[in-house]
């Protein structure tokens, strides 16, 4: 199925976001090497669409089709790569193209989905997998706990993203507007969440007696 110009151009946004998010992220974190700054931007990039596309039996999966999601994702994590020094001062932007690539993935993976066929739960889902499986897979390979994973609002914007999307489909609305529409929802509420500390509940963590020795090892008093 040929990709429409519309779900062509936030693909490109998505991947170059998530290419110079993921790059930054090494840099940042673990300072890799030119190949690794490279292999974990293209990693963020790419790797949601190509779980995306494996799922709904998009094959090749985008990124093979067409070399302009390679090149795309490569000049993101270029770009931090030679300009990490200058960009480092700014450590917001990690978060805002973290918060970019995830509005857009997840309104094109549930607009790929809805073009398969998919129905209304299925495209969202598939929405936020397409949104966070970059990251996820970035978060691993750095060794740390996934974001999807933590109790961080990450996932949640993604899925109501996507569910715009899918509204504005069914409403026979879909369209740039629509579009843009959904993915600023998604973006709004990400930021939100950082900014006024929103999270998904998690369960209570136990306090042992070892943790609390550990925490003040020099209880005993002075």
């Amino acid at each position: 199925m040929t990709q429409t110009p519309l779900l062509l151009a936030l693909d490109l946004t998505g991947t170059f976001a998530f290419g110079l998010n993921g790059a930054l992220t090494a840099v940042r974190a673990v300072r890799l090497d030119l190949v690794g700054v490279l292999t974990l931007g293209i990693v963020t990039a790419l790797g949601g669409g190509i779980v995306r596309d494996v799922l709904i039996g998009s094959l090749p999966p985008a990124t093979f089709n067409a070399l302009s999601y390679l090149g795309v994702a490569a000049a993101g994590a270029l770009l931090a790569f030679f300009l990490s020094l200058p960009l480092e001062r700014f450590s917001a932007l990690i978060t805002i193209f973290d918060a970019v690539g995830l509005s857009v993935f997840c309104v094109t993976g549930a607009s790929k989905a809805l073009e398969f066929g998919l129905d209304g739960v299925q495209a969202v889902l598939l929405g936020a997998i397409t949104a966070v499986g970059g990251g996820t897979m970035r978060d691993v390979l750095i060794r740390r706990v996934p974001t999807v994973l933590s109790s961080d609002f990450y996932v949640v914007p993604a899925m109501v993203g996507a569910a715009v999307t899918v509204l504005a489909e069914r409403m026979g609305v879909y369209g740039l507007a629509s579009a843009l529409v959904a993915a600023a929802v998604c973006f709004v509420i990400r930021m939100l969440g950082l900014r006024f500390g929103l999270y998904v509940p998690s369960t209570p963590r136990r306090t042992s007696r070892r943790d609390g020795e550990a925490a003040s090892p020099d209880s005993g008093g002075e």
